[in-house]
């Protein structure tokens, strides 16, 4: 049994920032792999990076443009994601999630899910 859960989200102006964070339940070495999705009404939840907890590989996808960074910190059992030069279409609901193998962008890979956090990204 694995939990996360995010923090970090909210209301930011276009061209701002935030550092979302998933916290897991324990040490986040043995689960593998952390992916951050995002979802809005009317879309499907597409994937925004991922990590490897063990050795720290990293994705993003192709549509973050270089604006985000996602990184881990294993003495807090948790993986950031810090956006920067965020736009309208960020906005989202932001999930973690967790997978037993590397990196995917299929959500159906992925086993257990944080309840999320809010992006808007207005002026």
């Amino acid at each position: 049994q694995v939990r996360l859960v995010e923090s970090g989200g909210g209301l930011v102006q276009p061209g701002g920032s935030l550092r979302l964070s998933c916290e897991a339940s324990g040490s986040i070495y043995s689960i593998n792999t952390v992916g951050w999705f995002r979802q809005t009404p009317g879309k499907e939840r597409e994937a925004v990076s991922c990590i490897s907890t063990k050795d720290g590989s990293v994705y993003y996808d192709e549509s973050i443009e270089g604006r985000f960074t996602i990184s881990r910190d294993m003495a807090k059992n948790t993986v950031y994601l810090q956006m920067n030069r965020l736009k309208p279409d960020d906005t989202a609901v932001y999930f973690c999630a967790q997978s037993w193998v590397r990196c995917r962008a299929n959500p159906d890979d992925y086993d257990y899910w944080g309840p999320g956090t809010q992006v808007t990204v207005s002026s």
